[in-house]
């Protein structure tokens, strides 16, 4: 691709930019949009860069059933995703790294990138990884955080013209099977879903799970979504949104809910829903920040995660909600807001944001 620019929605951009900001963005005339340049990507790319092979520290979260796979290190554990302290971080650093080089073909990273996922996604790792949820105790393991980032990178993959990319994708093929499949399987046993903030959230896996089946025009994975979807959530009223947040979260779960929502119904049916979920007054106590007290804090700096996923769910909302609709512009102002918020702490020197906050920061500018 030769796009060499990513359109998105802000107020203002990374003041940890340092002084030469400028040359990282534009503004807008009408102050309603950036356009993030080559630079700005190169910040970027530049984070999960330095830690997807470093190995530590490192939070596995691996369920030990003998000596023998209890001494493993992590990168023999997972060869093609053990950097960035843990193994969804690690994927959709990949991911993010391949949205980059798509928009930014000539990106000054752009080699180091193609060197780093050649050593990382191949077919011997991808193999580990797949026999890796074959155990008897890991077919639940990443379920369904780490399952929705793995088909965000494939999806990344599929209708790209590149020769590397093309070879990614076959390597990673095995393991996508084996996550639509796992996924397919626990559909029909999840009797309720997850609503917390964090990993498991069941709405926010099938956003991606149903971004990739459609992407992958696999219909029949993408009508199992949509069905256990509407199963789910479709009766749902009165979320409880002034609960929200949680000390940690970095997903609204209410928020997750309409974004997937919106997919699933028909624009009418949407609206309909949404009014009677969430109700204006309960709208705007989601539009009030969060506040990040300590950002060495490995679970409060989850916050400012928030402030980004709150952005691109909001911004998706906005666009599915009728022309004129108030709730339109309000949701359209705060998810500026937030993403704007949110920015200047992407890059901040501690690993415990770092690892991973610039993934959420690229899908919510790029998305």
């Amino acid at each position: 691709m030769k796009k060499r620019t990513i359109l998105f929605l802000a107020g203002i951009f990374i003041s940890s930019f340092t002084a030469t900001a400028q040359n990282y963005f534009h503004v807008n005339k009408d102050s309603t949009g950036f356009v993030l340049t080559a630079e700005g990507a190169s910040l970027l790319a530049s984070l999960p860069l330095k830690c997807i092979d470093q190995e530590y520290p490192n939070k596995t979260s691996h369920t030990s059933i003998s000596d023998s796979d209890h001494q493993l290190t992590p990168k023999q554990l997972h060869p093609a995703f053990y950097g960035c302290f843990d193994w969804h971080s690690c994927v959709h650093g990949h991911w993010m790294l391949v949205r980059l080089l798509k928009l930014f073909p000539d990106l000054p990273e752009a080699t180091a990138i193609r060197k780093a996922i050649h050593q990382t996604i191949n077919e011997q790792n991808i193999n580990t990884e797949v026999k890796y949820f074959d155990g008897p105790v890991s077919k639940t393991w990443e379920r369904t955080y780490g399952w929705a980032w793995l088909l965000k990178l494939d999806e990344e993959l599929l209708d790209w013209n590149d020769e590397d990319g093309k070879q990614w994708h076959a390597a990673l093929e095995p393991l996508t099977k084996k996550i639509v499949d796992l996924w397919v399987a626990y559909m029909p046993k999840q009797t309720y879903p997850n609503r917390t903030g964090v990993h498991p959230n069941t709405a926010f896996g099938l956003v991606f799970a149903l971004d990739y089946a459609r992407k992958a025009k696999n219909k029949t994975f993408e009508t199992s979504i949509v069905n256990h979807a509407k199963k789910l959530f479709q009766k749902d009223k009165q979320a409880p949104t002034r609960w929200e947040p949680d000390g940690s979260d970095f997903l609204s779960p209410s928020l997750e809910e309409a974004d997937l929502m919106r997919r699933v119904l028909p624009a009418t049916e949407f609206n309909k829903w949404f009014s009677e979920f969430i109700s204006q007054a309960d709208l705007k106590h989601l539009t009030q920040l969060p506040h990040v007290s300590d950002r060495t804090d490995y679970q409060i700096v989850h916050l400012d995660g928030l402030c980004l996923s709150r952005s691109w769910t909001m911004k998706g909302i906005a666009s599915a909600l009728p022309v004129g609709d108030k709730r339109k512009s309000l949701l359209f102002k705060s998810a500026i807001n937030h993403l704007s918020t949110a920015l200047p702490h992407v890059a901040g020197g501690n690993y415990g944001g770092e690892h991973w906050l610039a993934s959420f920061a690229v899908y919510a500018l790029a998305n």
